[in-house]
């Protein structure tokens, strides 16, 4: 390739001998970089997906290529204009490839901060109009490249909560798209265009829409917070486990998905993060920095995005996480997928007897959650079963399953002594609530966003954002109270106590019990498989049907005019 440049200088520049020796060794040396970094890139599709320490070196080495290559053509732009034909789009393509790396840091290491990097060399793209000239040459591999450029970029603003920024890139993304088929009568337009329905879907998976005065949509960001989790207080014993590894689990049918990642899942892996920092002020380079400049806070924990795996990945992945977890430390897993329910009774009532959730696989699905099976005596292969994942119960193990056979992990047995928990899911919500199943599921949106969640179930659709901080400093109050309740219980399984000392465990415990006194509470979930359940089963008077808790739901519902939903005769009197 070099060399080919070089004649293309000699044929569009005039002799070879014309150019001089420093400004020919300037195209060499860019062509070099190019070649190198291009190699590179293509090379990170060939590291494993999953384990933690192999793929460092060589996103370093990658990274070192592209910003020598970043620089070295903002420092020799006149030359390479001149005499290698530098054009702007090819510009963009280098700040683009550096945008996903940076992405892709963030995929490998769940730090968010790398999030605020990949959005600013995109922007960059965009505020520069590097791409601007594409369109005018006859190339539609060039257009496919920007339109991945905008899908992408979508993808950063989507999970750095960039919502206004979103909705001006995918107006964007339909002129370019609009314009593209037109001039070229291809045969992805069916594809692109499914994309931008899957976008403006995931904008309005949102049940609630929060108000400024002047009705602009005000942006609210689900990760951790300085205030977001209950305090520990003195007197509380907790265990000291720490979150260190979560699977995200998405396999639902017809649920919300952009790029491989469902509503649910979105949700899910926002609730185990923390607010991003800016990255400058925080380090140097990914992967670069010494051990005694990492920063003081805890990091977040390292996540798996898996979207319908199989269940040789799903394994996989699971073995992974498994053997790389440090000690004192706690692996979750998160399911959101389609129940599967055993086909006919069994005799026995082991932890294959009970159906799980669906891996993926070519097969049918039969009524959306029944899965057809020919010989009734065999159990299902394209599913999780509970008995799947008693192996990784020799390590702290907290699972969370969403689906409409949750209760299948209900008959959990904890064979080795180690903390386990189970958060299941309502098996089905009342049917005022069921069309909402498209735009996530209602229990993951408790526990990503309990308020808003608690607006959707009292029939609110949006609300004055003066009035939804006062409720949130409401819902704050509540979690510390549910921390209290929980810490103090006397008949309380261990497991939840042994969790409570992180941070993101904290929180999902107590949403969880405000989730399920909610339900317990409300006027339309009145069936037994309309609530939550865990393993072990916490004790509902001291907990989800706490008198003192139930009081609160129904201040929060007074300060929201809704206290009408609510039942009120489950209180003592005080």
């Amino acid at each position: 390739r070099t060399e080919f440049a070089l004649k293309e200088i000699m044929s569009s520049g005039g002799a070879e001998d014309d150019i001089p020796q420093a400004e020919r060794k300037t195209v060499t040396d860019f062509c070099y970089l190019l070649d190198k970094s291009k190699q590179l890139f293509n090379g990170l599709r060939d590291l494993p997906q999953y384990g933690q320490k192999q793929w460092q070196s060589y996103f370093g080495r990658t990274f070192d290529v592209y910003t020598k290559l970043w620089k070295f053509q903002q420092q020799h732009r006149q030359v390479l204009d001149n005499r290698y034909g530098l054009k702007r789009w090819q510009i963009g393509e280098i700040a683009s490839k550096i945008g996903q790396l940076y992405y892709h840091y963030y995929l490998r290491t769940s730090e968010t901060s790398y999030l605020n990097e990949a959005f600013s060399f995109y922007s960059a793209i965009r505020q520069r109009s590097y791409y601007s000239q594409v369109n005018k040459e006859d190339r539609p591999e060039l257009v496919v490249k920007k339109l991945r450029y905008y899908a992408r970029f979508i993808v950063v603003c989507l999970l750095l909560n960039k919502m206004d920024v979103v909705k001006d890139l995918v107006k964007e993304l339909s002129d370019e798209i609009e314009d593209y088929t037109h001039r070229f009568n291809t045969e992805d337009q069916v594809e692109w265009n499914l994309v931008l329905q899957e976008v403006a879907a995931f904008i309005e998976a949102d049940p609630v829409m929060v108000l400024n005065d002047d009705n602009t949509i005000v942006i609210t960001s689900n990760r951790l917070s300085e205030t977001g989790a209950p305090l520990l207080e003195q007197g509380m014993i907790v265990g000291q486990l720490a979150l260190a590894d979560a699977l995200i689990i998405g396999n639902c049918n017809n649920q919300v998905k952009f790029s491989e990642l469902t509503i649910d899942m979105f949700r899910m892996l926002q609730a185990l993060e923390r607010e991003p920092m800016n990255l400058a002020s925080q380090m140097n380079k990914p992967g670069m920095q010494e051990s005694t400049e990492k920063p003081a806070r805890r990091e977040n924990p390292h996540k798996y995005l898996l979207y319908k795996p199989t269940f040789s990945q799903l394994y996989t992945f699971l073995a992974a996480s498994f053997k790389e977890l440090p000690a004192n430390s706690v692996l979750l897993i998160y399911l959101s997928a389609t129940g599967v329910f055993p086909a006919g009774r069994s005799d026995s009532e082991g932890p294959y007897d009970f159906g799980g959730v669906l891996t993926n696989s070519n097969r049918d699905i039969i009524n959306g959650d029944a899965i057809h099976k020919r010989n009734q005596s065999y159990k299902e292969m394209h599913c999780l079963h509970p008995g799947d994942l008693y192996p990784f119960t020799r390590k702290p193990l907290f699972i969370i399953v969403d689906s409409s056979n949750s209760v299948a992990y209900k008959n959990f047995t904890n064979l080795f002594g180690q903390p386990l928990v189970c958060l299941l899911s309502p098996t089905a919500y009342p049917k005022a609530l069921q069309d909402q199943s498209q735009r996530g599921s209602l229990f993951t949106l408790f526990l990503n966003n309990p308020l808003m969640a608690f607006l959707f179930v009292s029939g609110l659709s949006s609300m004055r954002r003066g009035l939804w901080e006062k409720c949130q400093d409401y819902l704050r109050k509540i979690n510390r109270d549910i921390a209290q309740l929980l810490t103090h219980s006397r008949s309380i399984d261990q497991s939840f106590l042994q969790f409570f000392g992180d941070e993101f465990l904290r929180l999902l415990l107590t949403r969880f019990i405000f989730c399920s006194a909610t339900m317990r509470m409300h006027k339309i979930f009145r069936e037994t498989r309309n609530y939550p359940e865990s393993y072990p089963q916490l004790p509902r008077d001291e907990t989800v049907e706490n008198p003192h808790l139930q009081k609160h739901i129904l201040e929060l519902a007074s300060i929201l005019d809704v206290r009408n939903v609510f039942l009120e005769n489950t209180l003592d009197d005080y």
